[in-house]
């Protein structure tokens, strides 16, 4: 992967101001280009301008663009301003893989306004700024900083890490499942303005599970490599999946799912209800709780790829990540409060058969388009972790890109043992849709 072009500015889509494209330019036009920002979006009182850049850090971790920590000094104390700031840009000029992935930032960059209006049904962190240039991927989000640990807030948590951060980790997911539900049922209530379509088109591609572009090569050694790694490290995983059968079924029906790959994303686009804008990515670590009396509250950061995307991707985005004991024993649970929650904030009601049934079509599809790769990134990323004893052993602790992978990988390989998805794609291919259209295609039959 080559090296991205790098520039210092762009003007933004949204706002016309002249933007840094990373942290060097943005202390170069210091608080005068922040002052400007933050009236341009009513952030900051028009009699108000910021002062001073007292000083700023990285903040590590993520897999987009360069972030940071700043904190700024306001010529008149501002009744809730943030002053400790968190400064985000799309790009990463440093990192090429980071950079690669700077086109997630467009959809933050339109929901920014947005959160600000009255009445947004999730917390999100105070939006000071943000604008995108389409053209060359470069943007910038300014917010509030989220004070983990302080103020009320609980700690930070990493995810694919809820054995060591709660003994019970279900509240959590309770509290980001309704912050889920609710802001998916704003969208279909239409509380969320009258420009919200135009904001948020549907995009079929970019709201479902991810295409297949790997060669037939490519996905049978991505294939060879999953069932290498289980064979190899098998106690990594629980005995149900090391099963030679179940792995013979998995390369069998992988097959099965790509040959089919148009069916099942029409499919899994193809039911309104099923359709809302909502976050992309909420696993724990994009989240923020608190307690609000005997409540666990919930609020979510890092927006990137927003939109108005399937069920399926929000949950599998929101749960993916989640300890094997919210998969095994409470998925159901989780499924029948998002369906209470979105019928009673302006939704349809959604029954758990359905919405399980689309959760396993998108795992399905999205595993054979992005989780078989993940053995050959498990291995580059600690070669020695098929001498791991389990797959919580501390010296994964320290690397996310194999820990995660891990993890996941080991998610999507219970459900498919427990829910079939060979036989959810017979399901789909015995609709009458399908059958009518099998005898279009063959009068003769």
């Amino acid at each position: 992967m080559s090296a991205p072009q790098r520039l210092d500015h762009v003007v933004g889509d949204a706002t016309g101001l002249r933007i840094p494209a990373h942290i060097g330019a943005l202390l170069a036009d210091g608080p005068a280009f922040l002052t400007r920002a933050f009236h341009r979006f009513g952030a900051l009182d028009a009699a108000n301008q910021v002062t001073a850049i007292l000083g700023h850090r990285v903040c590590p971790g993520g897999s987009t663009g360069a972030k940071f920590f700043m904190d700024v000094a306001c010529a008149l104390p501002q009744p809730g301003l943030p002053t400790r700031l968190f400064v985000k840009f799309s790009r990463d000029f440093d990192d090429p893989r980071r950079d690669w992935q700077r086109h997630e930032m467009e959809g933050e960059a339109r929901l920014g306004p947005l959160t600000r209006r009255p009445g947004f049904p999730v917390a999100v962190p105070q939006v000071l700024f943000c604008d995108y240039h389409a053209e060359t991927g470069t943007g910038l989000v300014i917010t509030e900083c989220v004070t983990y640990g302080e103020a009320g807030i609980e700690p930070h948590r990493r995810k694919c890490l809820d054995p060591v951060h709660t003994p019970d980790p279900l509240p959590y997911y309770r509290a980001t499942v309704t912050a889920l539900a609710r802001l998916a049922a704003a969208d279909k209530a239409g509380a969320l303005g009258a420009d919200i379509d135009a904001r948020f088109p549907f995009d079929p591609v970019a709201a479902s599970a991810d295409r297949v572009f790997t060669s037939a090569a490519e996905m049978a050694q991505q294939l060879r490599d999953c069932v290498a790694l289980v064979n190899d490290a098998p106690q990594l995983f629980p005995a149900p999946v090391r099963d030679p059968a179940f792995l013979d079924r998995v390369v069998a029906d992988a097959w099965r799912i790509r040959t089919h790959e148009e069916r099942i994303q029409r499919f899994l686009t193809g039911n309104p209800d099923l359709i809302a804008l909502c976050h992309w990515n909420a696993h724990i670590d994009n989240a923020f709780f608190w307690c609000d009396g005997d409540a666990l509250r919930c609020g979510l950061i890092d927006w990137g790829r927003v939109g108005r995307i399937t069920l399926g991707s929000a949950l599998w985005g929101g749960l993916s990540a989640a300890h094997h004991a919210i998969w095994d024993d409470h998925l159901e649970d989780l499924l029948a409060l998002y369906a209470r929650e979105y019928a009673a904030h302006g939704g349809p009601w959604l029954t758990t058969e359905a919405m399980r049934e689309h959760l396993a079509l998108h795992m399905a599809m999205m595993g054979v388009s992005r989780v078989i790769a993940f053995p050959e990134v498990i291995r580059f990323r600690d070669p020695a972790v098929i001498t791991y004893p389990d797959p919580l052993d501390p010296r994964l602790h320290g690397n996310d890109p194999a820990r995660n992978c891990l993890h996941v990988f080991t998610v999507w390989l219970k459900f498919w043992h427990r829910h079939d998805f060979g036989a959810a794609l017979d399901r789909l291919l015995a609709t009458p849709e399908q059958q009518a259209g099998e005898r279009d295609a063959n009068p003769c039959r």
